[in-house]
């Protein structure tokens, strides 16, 4: 009975916490005026979404005309930021070399009545070349849209509320540079709430903030109506080399908190991001949580918003936890005296000597290792079955893979559980556990401190349950009640862990998500144990049925694994509405007339086979598609022409040449590149439209390079500094467009074959070189 009341309270406390990740229901276009409402904003997403619509591009204007309409109509100060901008970051963060767009940013600003300083809300409106951005990032510049309807319905903020809708986010973060580098309205930087979605479905994490974030953490978890965040994702993103909006703004003089939904990350930057691909209740979320947070920041004094430290905070039924970062090594070890309190504990009371506490330690090591590299080896060999998945964030349908994980994990942990208890004891075993999860709370909190709860408080927890329980003598149900207790903090804090890090990292690092789910189970070892048939003591013939029982979970536990492994392959089949996605690109050198195929896949699918039947590196050919050996074929020239540089002007003195150049494209494009070859020239120095950008040598032939995004009809003004090598200065020119229907030799993909997400899919490149 004690064991069947412990499992249902742990069970029913993870179910709450799992029910608070659900996303709220969608409310209707007739909701209040007041609210936010993903019925009425949804419409917006259908508008947005339409069709591609790349940076530069007529498709993009349009929706870049739509979102004005909506801004001036709500009597909102709109205007739109017309400039060249450099990438966000590193200016030559790019394969290619020095990175610019022209870009078209749409600011409204709704003016506050006493501002001690401005609120941004920010969104992309651009997509990538291969999908119309229903997801990423529709949702986010509708939630905006939707948003400031409701705040200026409303009585005015004391502070102001800017809406920034970023042009070319996709192609380099540019649109963000250009606001926050120089937008009168960003001198003084500010509270940036920037609005992502990687993904169509679950709940909106806030998963990046600036430094020093605890006051803003706390306005989080007051003001948002539904705050799912936790500081371990922050820890993460931040050794992540990804980037979006919230990038360009950090690296100013703002602060603030990033968020997304994640899940179903398969349609990520693919064709089939469209708007019928969205949750509504993501959206709902979305808009739930800005219009809540612009409202807090709206009346909040935003003069002192910095704090000193990091908070660690993670979100529970309800709400969110959330406490000083400096608390995270005390707490850390005080959770390793309580684990050593437990260990003395438990030799005193005679449960286990000291060589067998050792042991118990020593071997709860082994589900720790083998369960996250059971989940990659078990990925390994999905992805040997359908070598499509390596091209994907996610699977189409997940759920069958994350359970078998899930499953595996429980098979490894119940496997060792059952042939250690006998020799070890349940004690020992259970302090090893705990004693793990205690010094990896001291190993997170010196390096990854956001992240040391995760271990931490479970294995603080579980100690101070073990020695209620262990210190009171009495048979009742406080020995249970207390061991409970320990493991629903367990539950709390890591099943949700578990729940968020699938989509997360995706299956190809089910393995982390392993981990946890073994760090789960370990806290949870006492509750499992009443469960254990040699529980009770038995002797001979009954304690060895008991034995055999015991195998009985892990067992179990193994043939779900394999069957729900199976299941997703049988259920999650390539098909027309879920096709394999492939890679595949064409580049010609229109000054010899030869064509190319190319694709990135690795191990080509049938379709990406027919057209590559090699390896080779492109760089010396085509620098603007960056260094690395790409997948290759010959293919047909195709009657295009390639970029044309003109020469402006021609200068030199002291061994110094001046070359002022025009490059434009002569078909619509949507990146222009240029280089040098330094064999032939040093590169002093460097200027496009009128804007200086830095001379970072690279490896290989073409040592200096620019690209250009969304360059303008009458081509792109570059003037470089050089000193000259040889007579002649060589030049390399591309530029790019995308689609490649209309070439000879080019097949249609069948139905059940798609596009991978991906910035070169389906690009078209035209190269030539032009000696000076």
């Amino acid at each position: 009975a004690a064991a069947a009341a412990a499992l249902i309270a742990l069970a029913a406390v993870g179910a709450g916490s799992l029910l608070d990740l659900r996303t709220p229901a969608p409310t209707r276009a007739d909701a209040p005026a007041d609210e936010f409402s993903a019925g009425r904003a949804y419409e917006d997403v259908q508008v947005i979404a339409a069709r591609t619509h790349v940076a530069g591009s007529p498709a993009n204007d349009q929706v870049r005309a739509h979102i004005e309409q909506q801004l001036r109509g709500l009597g909102l100060e709109t205007e739109v930021q017309d400039t060249v901008a450099p990438e966000a970051g590193q200016l030559s963060g790019a394969a290619g070399g020095a990175t610019l767009a022209r870009v078209r940013n749409v600011v409204a600003r709704l003016p506050g009545t006493d501002s001690t300083g401005r609120v941004f809300l920010v969104a992309h409106y651009d997509s990538v070349q291969t999908g119309p951005g229903g997801n990423d990032d529709a949702a986010g510049t509708s939630t905006i849209l939707e948003v400031a309807r409701a705040l200026a319905a409303g009585p005015r903020p004391r502070n102001d509320i800017v809406f920034v809708l970023t042009d070319a986010e996709e192609a380099c973060l540019c649109g963000a540079s250009a606001f926050a580098a120089s937008h009168p309205l960003a001198a003084d930087g500010g509270v940036v709430l920037n609005l992502e979605a990687r993904g169509s479905t679950g709940p909106v994490i806030m998963f990046e903030t600036s430094r020093n974030n605890a006051k803003l953490v706390d306005v989080f978890g007051r003001a948002a109506p539904h705050p799912v965040g936790t500081s371990f994702a922050v820890e993460i993103y931040r050794a992540l080399p990804n980037d979006t909006d919230f990038t360009a703004f950090l690296d100013r003089k703002f602060v603030g908190l990033n968020s997304a939904y994640i899940d179903g990350g398969a349609i990520y930057h693919t064709p089939l991001d469209t708007p019928a691909a969205m949750d509504r209740g993501s959206l709902q979320q979305h808009g739930d949580n800005a219009l809540g947070l612009a409202r807090e920041f709206g009346r909040t004094d935003l003069t002192d918003l910095r704090s000193g430290h990091d908070a660690t905070y993670f979100p529970v039924p309800g709400g969110l936890v959330h406490y000083p970062g400096w608390l995270t090594l005390p707490l850390a070890l005080l959770a390793v005296l309580a684990v050593a309190a437990l260990g003395w504990l438990i030799r005193r009371r005679g449960r286990a000597g000291a060589g067998r506490l050792a042991a118990g330690f020593g071997l709860a090591l082994v589900p720790i290792v083998a369960a996250p590299l059971a989940a990659q080896l078990l990925w390994m060999a999905i992805t040997a079955i359908r070598p499509g998945y390596a091209e994907l964030l996610d699977p189409y349908r997940p759920i069958w893979y994350r359970l078998a994980v899930l499953a595996l994990a429980a098979a490894i942990l119940f496997t060792w559980y059952v042939l250690t208890r006998r020799r070890i004891g349940p004690a020992a075993l259970a302090f090893g556990g705990l004693a793990w999860l205690a010094v990896l709370g001291v190993l997170l909190a010196v390096a990854v401190p956001g992240g040391a709860y995760l271990t931490t408080l479970p294995a603080l927890a579980g100690a101070l349950g073990g020695l209620v329980a262990l210190g009171t003598r009495q048979t009742g149900p406080w020995p249970v009640v207390a061991v409970t207790a320990a493991g629903a903090v367990g539950v709390v804090i890591l099943l949700p862990t578990v729940v968020l890090l699938f989509p997360a990292l995706g299956m190809a690092m089910g393995g982390v998500a392993a981990l946890v789910a073994v760090l789960l189970g370990l806290t949870a070892l006492p509750v499992v144990d009443l469960l254990h048939p040699q529980a009770g003591g038995q002797r001979g013939l009954v304690a060895l049925r008991a034995r055999r029982l015991a195998v009985l979970p892990a067992g179990a536990a193994a043939l779900a694994a394999v069957l729900l492994a199976g299941v997703g392959l049988a259920v999650d089949r390539f098909d027309a509405a879920h096709p394999a996605p492939t890679h595949l690109m064409y580049a010609m050198d229109a000054g010899t007339g030869q064509a190319r195929w190319l694709s990135h896949e690795t191990d080509p699918q049938p379709w990406t086979d027919g057209y590559v039947d090699g390896v080779t590196d492109v760089g010396d050919d085509f620098p603007g598609l960056g260094d690395g050996e790409l997948r290759t074929g010959p293919a047909q020239p195709a009657s295009l022409p390639a970029p044309k540089l003109e020469v402006l002007g021609d200068s030199g003195s002291d061994g110094v040449r001046t070359l002022r150049l025009r490059l434009t494209p002569q078909r619509a494009v949507r990146l222009a590149t240029l280089h040098v070859d330094t064999s032939t020239a040093t590169v002093l120095r460097a200027e496009v439209a009128g804007r200086s950008v830095p001379v970072e040598p690279r490896e290989g032939k073409w040592g200096f390079g620019l690209v250009f995004h969304a360059p303008p009809a009458e081509g792109i003004e570059v003037t470089l500094t050089l000193r000259p090598i040889a007579g002649q200065v060589a030049l390399r020119a591309m530029d790019a467009s995308d689609g490649l229907d209309a070439l000879p030799g080019f097949r249609p993909r069948p139905s059940a074959v798609g596009v991978v997400g991906s910035h070169s899919s389906e690009m078209l490149a035209v190269a030539r070189t032009y000696p000076l």
